[in-house]
């Protein structure tokens, strides 16, 4: 490359003289004598990289290849099981934009961080409210890690080494539960949950902690109040998942007896993203405080008598000798966190037990409306939330490729994590699906099912 040439790209700054100086300073003529002690055969052949684009060119092409995705956003959208597509308020983003909280950092000197300390105990105080517990940490790094530190948190505080954690939990939460498990000696046992909740409770006085899902992985409601009582009988801490949009309109588990309460943030502001980021929650009883990892910001006095706020707990091993630490978790997702705080602030109490109505009533109204089709069912019996699971004719796989052909997502399969259900389907209903797009759902699927059992006659037919 010429140093003309070289000039012409203002990011690599080095001309053809810069290069020959260090290979001088390094004792070589050439750039190929430092490779030469490398056989021929093993070298990268050359790449044929075509020419640079200009920057409008280049915004072109990126363009062209952005127009051949179909993003959620896009579609008629019933995916769930954990992560949803739900309304955002677009003053959300625009707070959560500013700067002073996208560059905000660690809190370490609070006189220089009182706005993100009060945020966070803002935030804490959101989720105490939310769960009926009384004390929350200043978030996690996601819901499924939460849970997998609420594990060890009750190992900790009970002194016991095994945890009973429901099939009915979201799967990908299990999976994190039991990495965590593994690392820590933790022995996990599962809990059956074939009719859609937790069926069986074997408490014994090794079990540390009970974790179940209200509403379930399958949009079901768990029986907390027998849950806690039989969990309480034996000296066992119960840990709850939650949606924080459910909670708008269910009771907190705090009221039924839960020790340890966490979830995702993601639902609350937090768009889909692809899957990420977002922030978990926890939050549990005064009593336990001490064993809570992470942070917890705390509001005070200064010198001068005036409100403040300050980490007033910190239990990261950043903070204290690795030994006494509760977690090494290093930062508490808080752009995320504060998205789910001013979401939460913004659509308030009643907005939000209205966001929690709509899903339910029209989740029930699509489920009617499928059930309705010759040949597709309700899985479970038990009451649900805003997600429920549909049994087809078909192979769940093959449903939902001709529904999205349709420009329908129309759910989850069920069969990776639970063979059983290969022809199950989890279907999930939010404020942004439109009565018109559930009517659009239900005539799909019923199309899709009577061209199957149309196409299943005339072989019949033939075969006879």
């Amino acid at each position: 490359m010429s140093e003309s040439t070289s000039r012409a790209f203002p990011y690599l700054p080095h001309t053809d003289a810069d290069r020959q100086a260090m290979l001088k300073s390094v004792g070589v003529r050439a750039f190929e004598e430092l490779v030469e002690q490398i056989p021929k055969e093993v070298r990268a052949k050359d790449l044929e990289i075509p020419s640079g684009l200009s920057e409008l060119e280049l915004k072109e092409y990126v363009a062209s290849l952005a127009a051949k995705n179909k993003p959620a956003s896009k579609q008629k959208c019933f995916l769930g099981g954990g992560s949803y597509r739900r309304f955002v308020p677009a003053a959300v983003s625009a707070i959560v934009g500013r700067s002073e909280f996208a560059t905000a950092y660690t809190p370490y000197q609070p006189e220089v961080s009182q706005g993100s300390l009060q945020a966070i105990y803002e935030f804490q105080t959101a989720v105490c409210l939310l769960t009926g517990m009384e004390v929350a940490n200043a978030s996690m790094y996601d819901g499924p890690s939460a849970c997998a530190e609420a594990a060890l948190m009750a190992a900790r505080l009970t002194g016991r080494n095994k945890i009973l954690l429901s099939d009915s939990v979201n799967p990908e939460y299990r999976l994190v539960t039991t990495t965590y498990a593994q690392s820590c000696a933790l022995a996990l046992e599962r809990l059956s949950a074939g009719a859609g909740v937790t069926e069986t409770l074997a408490a014994d006085s090794d079990c540390a902690a009970v974790i179940v899902q209200h509403p379930n992985y399958f949009g079901c409601l768990e029986d907390l109040g027998a849950i806690a009582e039989l969990a309480h009988k034996h000296g066992c801490l119960l840990i709850v998942v939650t949606d924080p949009i459910a909670l708008g309109l269910l009771a907190p588990p705090g009221d039924f007896g839960a020790d340890i309460v966490v979830g995702d943030a993601q639902p609350c502001g937090n768009f889909l993203s692809f899957g990420g980021p977002s922030a978990g929650y926890m939050s549990t009883r005064q009593q336990f405080v001490r064993q809570l990892p992470g942070r917890l910001s705390g509001m005070t006095v200064d010198n001068r008598g005036q409100r403040a706020f300050t980490l007033t707990l910190q239990t990261r091993e950043q903070h204290i000798r690795r030994a006494k630490a509760t977690s090494n978790i290093c930062t508490n997702q808080a752009l995320n966190a504060l998205t789910m705080l001013v979401y939460l602030t913004l659509v308030g109490p009643q907005g939000l037990r209205e966001v929690a109505e709509i899903s339910v009533r029209r989740a029930h109204h699509l489920a009617e409306k499928l059930a309705a089709i010759d040949g597709v069912k309700l899985r479970f019996a038990s009451p649900y939330f805003s997600e429920f699971v549909i049994d087809t004719p078909l192979p769940a796989s093959a449903v939902l490729e001709e529904l999205a052909a349709r420009n329908i997502l129309g759910g989850l399969t069920l069969d990776r994590f639970y063979p059983e259900l290969k022809s199950s389907i989890l279907v999930s209903v939010t404020e942004l699906n439109s009565p018109a797009e559930l009517d659009e759902y239900g005539k799909a699927l019923g199309e899709i099912v009577a061209k199957q059992r149309s196409s299943s006659s005339a072989c019949v037919s033939v075969g006879a």
